[in-house]
């Protein structure tokens, strides 16, 4: 049975909400004060919490902020009850990240339409949550394996090799067997790393707790970035004239660490899906308060609704475009991107090339 805590320091107002909420067969919860309130709720995790702002011992506000910053409470729907009707408080209580709010006094019908809607939104997110790692259970059990088996099975075997011929081998021999390795081995460290990053961000998508952590991250060299990480990127693959750059350096909210693995994805995509001797051009501009990354290449493009269906182990064209990889990088670049709010946008055109843009936040 669904089961919701409610937390007012008034009795007979904690009463009669409690009342009303059992009649439409809720598992209620009471708590006279903040403290008691959020040692309910560890104690309980409710599935929703109705929460007066002015209390003794804490303050609602003082609530919300203790069960956000623990991983077993953050995302429980959160009512604020208040009888502050002026609007900086409420939009205090809501930047600090509450579902809804209702004024005192308020009538049965507008008690149970809020509980409703909040209960009615958390379904509907854990729906969407369960598809997405269905999505992704079915897309890893097709694809996983193969990534993992290829290059583990060129180390072992090359490792193989190397034992049991050994006094046979020359150096150059050798050398040959163990650059094989070094390129086996690294392929499989990326499909790890992609795979477990990939991992991380859906888990915490739908997590507030991340919101605060992720605001305070900045990068000073975007533009250093973008020239660095591209030119390391087009000379391995012998194309470094195939490479324009024109970027600028500013202030943006995005770890360094991030927006490396962003650009990283987005050059490999450029060049995965382009041949040498055509263009990549990649600008970083400010304007406005954004930066505006975009990768352009001239290959083999997408369709509308290639592009809609980008997800997460998602190749397109398999059989006829022989290529390694999970079919991360662009859902990859794009998780990235949102957990700080920013957009990731794709224009393609089949067989003229993808323009691949994100508009990060400049810091203030």
């Amino acid at each position: 049975m669904t089961s919701i805590l409610v937390i007012e320091d008034v009795e007979q107002m904690r009463d009669n909400i409690a009342e009303i909420l059992e009649y439409e067969d809720y598992t209620v919860f009471k708590a006279e004060n903040g403290r008691v309130g959020v040692e309910s709720a560890r104690n309980h995790l409710p599935d929703l919490i109705i929460c007066d702002v002015m209390m003794p011992e804490m303050d609602g506000h003082g609530v919300l902020l203790e069960l956000r910053s623990q991983p077993n409470t953050a995302s429980i729907p959160f009512i604020f009850l208040t009888a502050l009707s002026d609007l900086p408080s409420i939009r205090s209580g809501m930047n600090l990240g509450a579902d809804d709010y209702l004024t005192k006094p308020h009538t049965t019908n507008q008690l149970i339409a809020a509980v409703a809607a909040r209960l009615e939104k958390r379904t509907v997110i854990e729906h969407m949550h369960q598809q997405n790692l269905d999505e992704l259970r079915g897309n890893l059990i097709r694809m996983l394996p193969h990534e993992l088996r290829t290059p583990l099975s060129a180390i072992l075997g090359n490792a193989d090799y190397m034992t049991r011929d050994s006094a046979n081998l020359g150096k150059n021999d050798i050398h040959q067997l163990g650059e094989e390795i070094g390129v086996a081995g690294r392929r499989l460290h990326q499909v790890i790393e992609n795979y477990l990053l990939y991992a991380q961000t859906e888990l915490i998508r739908y997590d507030p707790t991340h919101i605060e952590t992720y605001a305070k991250h900045r990068c000073e060299i975007p533009g250093t970035l973008l020239r660095d990480i591209a030119g390391v990127r087009v000379s391995k693959q012998e194309r470094a004239n195939d490479l324009s750059v024109l970027a600028e350096d500013v202030v943006v909210c995005i770890s360094a660490e991030n927006l490396k693995k962003i650009i990283e994805e987005l050059v490999d995509n450029a060049l995965k899906f382009s041949t040498s001797g055509t263009p990549i051009e990649i600008t970083g501009k400010s304007n406005d308060g954004k930066y505006t990354l975009s990768i352009r290449d001239q290959g083999r493009g997408m369709t509308v609704e290639q592009i809609s269906r980008i997800g997460a182990y998602m190749q397109f064209e398999r059989k006829i475009y022989e290529q390694q990889g999970l079919g991360l990088g662009l859902i990859l670049a794009k998780r990235l991107a949102e957990l700080y709010s920013d957009e990731l946008t794709i224009v393609s055109e089949l067989g003229h090339g993808t323009t691949v843009s994100i508009q990060l936040q400049v810091a203030s």
